[in-house]
């Protein structure tokens, strides 16, 4: 198996999120990418800088106006000598009746959905990066039918076509999802983070040629809230294509197997030719988000379940900084790949 990494993924560097109405330091930082990359090299797994791909290949999914916001928000930010050194909204617009503002404060208010989402110096060098690694890892499947995995960080299944969420800029999986789909391959996302991926079934709602899965923490209760309910299946071409496994909090592994198992029907009923794996590791029951109860060995056993006939791109989503972060991802690899 081949793993992809860039070292600007590093640089971006936000220091807080807003969390019990206080900033309070963030769980999103560089550790989480480091300690995933020891545990690959301590298993001996290949990790390779990703290829530079043109940024057109963010285009299709991405509105050019808020890739641009992402390129230059903050250097316009930093013009204001009041601002300090996040770029962090204040007013955010009902989107039904929001116009994109000429104001940095305003357009920062209508392109960052919440307080996580943090835009700095170096945020879009980092971001940029990361669906980088993505794009490599789905180039890698598509031309070697091997597994490979892309160690993205900043994370991306919150990110929408024009919005940036829950500590994501780009939307990593779903581009890797895109450049299979331009290869021709009918694509499922199999998406095991314990938070919704809002972002992936905004952006392939009404679509036939990509079905999304994404099993997660019950919305009613846990981030991002509004979308992730059982009964969202698609709207116009996408009818059916979008399949929502809310889980109680605090389910442990018989939960997350029989979610799995509806999974794997659904998959084995779409008949991809390309599956992309959206990976978070946050439903470890000591993760910092503490919202599951999953242990060490049960990502091996989600590894297992995962493991389908079609060639896999494994992206990397959630996953907090804990002792065990890096031996879960390794456990997740070695079920998947046997």
């Amino acid at each position: 198996m081949r793993a992809f990494f860039n070292p600007d993924q590093l640089l971006h560097r936000p220091r807080t999120r807003l969390s019990g109405g206080e900033l309070r330091p963030t769980v999103e930082t560089p550790e989480r990418a480091e300690r995933l990359l020891e545990a690959l090299r301590d298993a001996k797994v290949d990790v390779t800088a990703p290829g530079d791909f043109p940024e057109s290949c963010l285009a299709p999914l991405h509105d050019e106006q808020y890739l641009d916001f992402l390129r230059k928000g903050f250097e316009e930010w930093s013009r204001n000598d009041g601002n300090g050194p996040e770029m962090r909204a204040s007013a955010h617009p009902v989107r039904t009746r929001a116009r994109v503002p000429r104001d940095i404060l305003g357009r920062a208010g209508y392109y960052q959905a919440d307080a996580s989402c943090v835009l700095m110096a170096d945020t879009w060098s980092a971001a940029r990066a990361s669906a980088m690694s993505a794009l490599a890892a789905a180039d890698h499947v598509l031309r070697t039918g091997e597994v490979a995995y892309g160690l993205c960080r900043p994370p991306g299944h919150h990110a929408t076509r024009d919005l940036a969420g829950g500590f994501c800029y780009l939307n990593n999986s779903a581009l890797a999802a895109q450049m299979a789909v331009s290869e021709g391959r009918r694509v499922a996302i199999l998406d095991l983070d314990v938070h919704h991926g809002n972002g992936t079934q905004a952006i392939f709602y009404d679509r036939e040629d990509v079905l999304t899965i994404s099993l997660h923490g019950a919305p009613e209760d846990l981030y991002p809230f509004y979308s992730g309910y059982a009964d969202e299946t698609g709207i116009g071409a996408g009818v059916g294509k979008n399949f929502n496994l809310p889980l109680a909090l605090m389910s442990g592994i018989a939960a997350w197997q029989e979610a799995m198992e509806r999974a794997r029907s659904a998959i084995a009923a779409f008949d991809p030719d390309f599956l992309v794996i959206a990976l978070g590791l946050d439903a470890f029951a000591r993760d910092p988000f503490a919202c599951m109860s999953l242990r060490t060995d049960d990502f091996a056993r989600l590894g297992e379940m995962s493991r389908v006939a079609y060639p896999t791109a494994i992206i990397q989503e959630g996953g907090y900084p804990t002792d065990e972060l890096g031996t879960n991802l390794t456990r997740f690899l070695d079920g998947l790949t046997g």
